[in-house]
């Protein structure tokens, strides 16, 4: 039998031995990252249909996927990355906390759904690097006003660690609500969108985007804190989704956030594919506000099958375009350009 000593002397110990354990694990997620597979804790859906060349999800096929609402209208788009974070891109911000609410588990904008729950924002942080569209920092973590219950309509997407470099070529999709033509609105009842768009590295986006330019060779235009997805010619754009909204990719069955919808110049046009803000680029920022959030370290990834970046050479009749008509999307929409989603700027910068 222990006094009353040793019960005490047992039960610190035990706590003591048990912080240790937690010190170790936290240690080792530092320094070689975890996986998401092995924790089966985001990135997850419990919904795996999909439905093959179509522009509606499947209710729950997402459950990331939130909408922040601006003065009880439907503004951009975001990803829940924990009970009570979600991350969308800084431009999307205007007003004061008050004006904002956040949607999670919405399918359709019309039409309210039993696993739809409304949270109001107690607090949203905008990068203090960012100053407009095209430059740096074009991301932002919306604090909810309280912790949310995961659901099977209510899930976190996974955050790949910085040490993951996902392959130019590789498919990832990109969701959202949005308009369905210039000008006409998503029809009732406002579902959710998605498309499948092919990553491409900073590198080459930025060698497309000299494509036509009347920038110089040495100018450049997209930086490594931003990643481009869509298809050199254009006609299947990468613009598509809501401004905010999350570009994921498939690694094993879990689902990584790489990006986060910024801008665009234009939409549809040949070599300006849409470009994202880079997810990894932001770890330290992220994790200085939300320091219990895991970073998960990526590997096995597959193999591309489209080439990087296509073909990429100027051809004839070409159209020329001046600094005058770049046109930077502030608040996208998604827009139906055949079998594919782009978006429409609501807001643009003219340079």
């Amino acid at each position: 039998m222990f006094g009353a000593e040793g019960v005490r002397s047992l039960v610190f110990c035990t706590a003591e031995r048990r912080m240790s354990r937690l010190t170790l694990l936290l240690a080792a997620v530092s320094l070689f990252g975890i996986s998401a597979a092995s924790q089966g804790s985001c990135g997850s859906p419990k919904v795996v249909t999909r439905i093959v060349g179509g522009s509606d999800a499947v209710e729950g096929e997402w459950p990331w996927q939130v909408s922040l609402w601006y003065k009880g209208s439907h503004l951009c788009g975001g990803s829940l990355i924990s009970r009570q974070w979600v991350l969308t891109a800084a431009h999307c911000f205007l007003g004061t906390v008050s004006d904002y609410t956040v949607r999670l588990g919405m399918y359709q904008l019309a039409v309210t759904n039993p696993h739809e729950l409304l949270s109001t924002v107690r607090q949203f942080i905008t990068h203090p690097q960012y100053t407009d569209v095209g430059g740096p920092g074009d991301i932002a973590l919306v604090l909810l006003s309280g912790p949310v219950n995961y659901t099977q309509y209510i899930q976190p997407v996974c955050l790949p660690d910085v040490s993951a470099t996902f392959p130019c070529g590789m498919e990832c999709w990109v969701t959202g609500w949005g308009d369905t033509s210039s000008g006409v609105s998503l029809q009732y009842p406002e579902t959710l969108q998605e498309v499948m768009t092919p990553l491409i590295d900073h590198v080459t986006c930025d060698r497309l985007y000299h494509e036509w330019s009347p920038e110089a060779a040495d100018t450049v235009i997209i930086h490594n804190y931003e990643i481009c997805a869509g298809y050199p010619e254009g006609q299947k754009d990468s613009c598509q989704g809501d401004s905010g909204g999350p570009l994921v990719c498939n690694v094993q069955g879990v689902w990584y956030q790489t990006g986060i919808v910024s801008w665009g110049e234009s939409c549809a046009l040949q070599y300006r594919p849409g470009v994202y803000s880079l997810v990894v680029a932001y770890q330290s920022w992220i994790l200085t506000y939300v320091p219990e959030l895991v970073f998960f370290n990526v590997t096995d990834l597959p193999q591309p099958s489209r080439e990087c970046g296509g073909d990429v050479g100027s051809t004839s009749g070409a159209p020329v375009y001046s600094v005058g008509q770049r046109r930077f999307s502030v608040l996208g929409f998604l827009l139906d350009y055949g079998d594919v989603l782009i978006r429409e700027p609501t807001t643009s910068k003219m340079f």
